[in-house]
């Protein structure tokens, strides 16, 4: 019997069901209308069966449609609100994201690992916007791309860090994009020699970030904090000089926050101790 990547059986795994997030996925920054082809295009499926999950979602009330386009409601919200909300970071965590954003006028972020994205799960927005595209809790961005995932991915235990290089996606974004798997590696290497990550506009041009690891109490890496500044303003040496000081006192409370609760992150021995 064939057993899938995550250890379940495939006689176990509900493909209708595995369909139906897919296309629940298939909305999101730049995408918040979608045409039944556009679902069916951006899913790789047919457009009937497209059809049936988006009337699906429309039925239980996780989605509308306009005519020919389709969009999500708030309560898709729901899905994700019980994980975020047990995980009570508005009162642990925010106060010290927002701490940073007063003391250097940079935004703030936190994120955790989930497959080849990070996920936003904590944020604090300076008033001038870097990004072309909003960032709110929940949303993604490619790791291979982003400082916080570099942060995240070095850390990993190395069988879970190589299997992970393997499969993971490297689309090019910017000039500046690693998109070789190799070079991923000597990258990651660096982070975890030196303790934190630089991106030097490799996900957007003009935005460079700085983001360092957070343990929990057990030693183990339990999310990641990030800086994100307009390369036009603040250099790599002035992010390592004036700003790193200040995201590892950041580091250093939220893990005084955090070091009581239960792990974030998969508890299958991915990451470093």
């Amino acid at each position: 019997m064939k057993e899938l990547r995550s250890g379940v059986k495939s006689v176990d795994f509900v493909e209708s069901f595995s369909r139906g997030l897919t296309v629940l996925r298939a909305f999101g920054p730049g995408r918040e209308r979608l045409t039944l082809s556009d679902v069916a295009k951006s899913c790789h499926l047919e457009r009937s069966a497209s059809r049936r999950f988006l009337l699906t979602l429309c039925a239980l009330g996780y989605a509308v449609q306009d005519q020919r386009y389709f969009s999500l409601t708030p309560k898709v919200l729901e899905i994700g609100y019980g994980f975020l909300s047990g995980l009570r970071f508005p009162e642990l965590i925010s106060p010290v994201l927002t701490q940073v954003t007063a003391q250097l006028g940079e935004s703030c972020s936190a994120a955790i690992l989930d497959g080849s994205e990070i996920v936003y799960i904590a944020r604090s927005a300076a008033p001038a916007r870097l990004m072309s595209t909003a960032l709110n809790i929940g949303s993604r961005l490619p790791a291979h791309a982003t400082a916080m995932g570099h942060a995240l991915l070095a850390f990993l235990a190395p069988p879970a860090q190589a299997a992970l290089l393997a499969s993971l996606p490297l689309p090019r974004f910017t000039p500046h994009t690693i998109t070789s798997a190799a070079v991923l590696k000597q990258r990651l290497d660096l982070v975890a020699r030196r303790g934190y990550a630089i991106n030097d506009q490799e996900l957007e041009d003009g935005l460079r970030s700085l983001a360092v690891p957070v343990r929990g109490g057990n030693g183990q890496v339990n999310f990641v904090i990030n800086l994100a500044v307009n390369a036009n303003r603040v250099s790599i040496p002035d992010l390592e000089a004036r700003c790193l000081p200040v995201l590892l006192e950041a580091v250093a409370l939220c893990g005084h926050a955090v070091q009581n609760m239960p792990n974030l992150l998969p508890p299958k021995n991915l990451y470093h101790v």
